[in-house]
């Protein structure tokens, strides 16, 4: 009897196989290059879970009261006037490469529903889970898409404990949610397990299974077949196909590619290792990549506020400037905007906690920088009075922010989609794009 020859199709199915799970070909979006001289827009965003101290780090204030200026001191930058704090010496020295909002402030202080307002430009409700940027940059580009690479990937997960998982498509359907690389980039064992599969598991093994996974999709679409996202499963597993056989993919994701000293250039961390990841996915047509920015405390220092920017603070400057520095050098700065940011600042005022003095949340005044991608470098926007508690000059809503980074990404802010229940909903109805940042 003739064997059978394995198909795309069969290939396609078995995508589920992967140690990704079944979720892999839910996780996948794929996005062309326009076939023009110049790269498309693409953003990478450090994301500093828990809301960074803004006193400590980017507005500190020498002059306060001590239970407010707290243990660390101002440094100069290369920019005349402008200073940070003591623990960001290269990112003093590379102020030239990003803008800094010292004005930024939320509606809230929650850290769920402030991730998800920082990261999409929306509010969360019970009803609405606002699409993050990245997965509305990836349905919106979709016509263009390129099949060998992700559009959209996410290194580390981010998880909150009331409001679920961070950075995904929300109401626009599992297609569009991020490629997650869940391994530490810094691991000795560091891959991603999709192409793992692909190498070690056979395809005439895989397609043995064939039948099972057959039975197993029939029996999901036909439970799922009046919902939006049942209409997208093939969709999802020709994106998957695409992945597992792109060996474009497979390089960009080999971090083990890049030599010794530029790995030691960004530090052998967490952070600096997931920034030269971004890095490699973007120089290969990513369009967005979110890292998850901390190597061990996050960023919500209720107790012990000093100890632990003295561990996380160190990291993010050594990474970001490497980062910086070296899309400045691949003339890769101009196309590719890039973001540092949490969900809230935190409060003037250190506490007494008896593990140590901290800081708490603060929403009505926080920093973030921005630059590159069509966004101004060395810029200062914003200010607030001598405590870094109030904004006194050019208040900057989340929703300004977000329009800012639609516009840089070439993103329409009004285009319509329909969320999962079938509701119309523009991407970003409100905001206003910051004029003081555009180049």
């Amino acid at each position: 009897m003739p064997t059978r020859r394995t198909t795309r199709r069969d290939f396609l199915t078995v995508g589920a196989l992967t140690p990704l799970g079944v979720s892999l070909s839910g996780l996948l979006q794929q996005e062309t290059l326009a076939n023009t001289g110049r790269r498309p827009k693409s953003c990478i965003l450090l994301w500093m879970f828990g809301g960074p101290s803004h006193i400590d780090m980017y507005d500190l204030k020498p002059d306060a009261p001590a239970e407010i200026r707290g243990e660390l001191n101002p440094i100069q930058t290369k920019i005349p006037g402008l200073e940070l704090g003591e623990l960001m010496p290269n990112l003093a020295s590379s102020v030239d490469k990003f803008s800094l909002i010292r004005s930024m402030f939320s509606y809230t202080a929650s850290h769920g529903k402030g991730d998800h307002h920082l990261l999409s430009g929306r509010k969360y409700t019970d009803g609405f889970y606002p699409p993050s940027f990245g997965s509305v940059l990836a349905w919106q580009a979709e016509a263009r898409r390129r099949a060998s690479v992700p559009a959209y990937v996410q290194v580390g997960p981010m998880k909150s404990t009331l409001f679920g998982e961070q950075a995904k498509a929300g109401a626009l359907g599992r297609k569009y949610d991020p490629f997650l690389v869940e391994r530490d980039p810094n691991a000795s064992s560091f891959g991603v397990d999709a192409f793992a599969a692909n190498d070690s598991i056979g395809v005439e093994r895989l397609a043995d299974r064939q039948s099972l996974l057959k039975a197993v999709d029939q029996f999901q679409a036909d439970v799922d077949r009046q919902m939006r996202f049942a209409k997208t499963h093939d969709a999802f597993n020709e994106q998957a196909f695409d992945l597992l056989t792109s060996n474009r993919a497979k390089q960009a994701f080999d971090i083990t590619q890049e030599s010794e000293a530029v790995r030691d250039r960004y530090g052998r961390n967490r952070v600096g290792q997931g920034l030269l990841l971004a890095r490699r996915l973007v120089e290969s047509g990513v369009r967005f990549v979110t890292v998850k920015g901390y190597v061990r405390y996050g960023w919500d220092h209720h107790p012990e506020v000093f100890p632990r920017l003295k561990m996380e603070v160190p990291p993010y400057d050594q990474g970001y400037a490497a980062l910086l520095e070296d899309l400045a050098e691949r003339g890769m700065l101009e196309d590719t905007l890039v973001i540092t940011a949490g969900e809230f600042g935190r409060t003037p005022r250190l506490n007494t906690d008896s593990r140590g003095p901290g800081r708490d949340h603060w929403a009505q005044a926080f920093s973030l920088t921005m630059g590159g991608g069509g966004v101004k470098t060395g810029v200062v926007l914003g200010a607030t009075d001598k405590h870094a508690a109030e904004i006194t000059e050019r208040p900057v809503s989340v929703e300004d922010y977000a329009a800012t980074v639609y516009h840089a990404l070439g993103m329409n802010p009004h285009k319509l989609y329909q969320t999962l229940d079938g509701r119309p909903t523009e991407g970003l109805p409100d905001g206003n794009v910051i004029s003081e940042l555009l180049a």
